[in-house]
């Protein structure tokens, strides 16, 4: 089983950075792809990026493409998401997942998540 905690969420001005980081438990994360979610208010929650077990796979939302990036590190059982120039519109909560599927983007490929953590973008 995995388990994942989110970190790193904050408050922040548009146009600053901000990473978060997801540690996972047990002894399969290094063979996970492994995803970003995020859920606005009053939204459904959307997929930000997706990262391949091995790294050498990523994969990005529009929204997000080029402003983001995801990485992992399978001996510290962590991935990180690295968001620059960020906007009002990218407030959510965010989530780290878990999956077996390779490329995946939806919710429904992932079976673990984390709790989330807010970050919240001021104008």
């Amino acid at each position: 089983q995995v388990q994942l905690v989110e970190s790193g969420g904050g408050l922040v001005q548009a146009g600053v950075s901000l990473g978060l980081s997801c540690v996972a438990s047990g002894r399969t994360f290094s063979r996970r792809t492994m995803g970003w979610f995020r859920r606005a208010p009053g939204k459904e929650r959307e997929f930000v990026g997706a990262i391949s077990w091995s790294a050498g796979s990523t994969y990005y939302a529009d929204a997000v493409k080029g402003r983001f990036t995801i990485s992992r590190d399978n001996a510290r059982n962590t991935v990180y998401l690295q968001m620059n120039s960020l906007k009002p519109e990218d407030t959510a909560v965010y989530y780290c997942a878990a999956g077996w599927v390779a490329g995946a983007t939806k919710s429904h490929e992932y079976d673990r998540w984390g709790q989330g953590t807010q970050v919240t973008v001021s104008s």
